[in-house]
Parts: structure tokens; C-alpha cells; sequence
């Protein structure tokens, strides 16, 4: 489907320049101390998380070597 671009007459982009505004934005607040704390306590808790799942999940990601030798129980052995 292609759609027809309706022609912008020229006037109008010329008139759009003139209108726009010269008026700057107010400065943004500093961040208080309290604010930097939370966030900084944020980070390092999410930072901590992913270390952790990190050294826990590692040895689930070894390879799946079995043991030389395996247990097994004095039932199953022969008297």
C-alpha cells in the first residue's frame, strides 16, 4: 500500500521557524544526599545479586563429569 504525501507549502515551514520559542528550561535540581545514598544502595544491591546468581550458578554450568567412583548403598551390595 503506498500512501499519497500531502506537499507542505513553504509558507508554512517559514512561519513555523519564526514561532519558536527562545525561553530556557529551568535548571534541574541537584540530587540531595539522601537521594545519592538510595541510589548507590540500589546499585550495589542489584551489582551483589547478579555476583551472587554469578558464583552460585556456576557450578551448575561445569561439565557434567561423573565421580570416579559413586555411592551406592549396603543394600545393593552382595553378601
Amino acid at each position: 500500500m503506498f500512501f499519497r504525501r500531502e506537499a507542505v507549502p513553504f509558507t508554512f515551514v517559514a512561519e513555523a521557524d519564526r514561532f519558536r520559542s527562545n525561553v530556557t528550561p529551568p535548571p534541574r535540581e541537584r540530587p540531595s544526599v539522601s537521594e545519592l545514598t538510595g541510589r548507590t544502595l540500589l546499585g550495589l544491591t542489584v551489582v551483589a545479586g547478579l555476583v551472587g546468581s554469578l558464583l552460585f550458578g556456576l557450578p551448575a554450568l561445569g561439565s557434567g563429569q561423573t565421580p570416579a567412583h559413586s555411592q551406592q548403598s549396603e543394600a545393593s551390595e552382595g553378601r
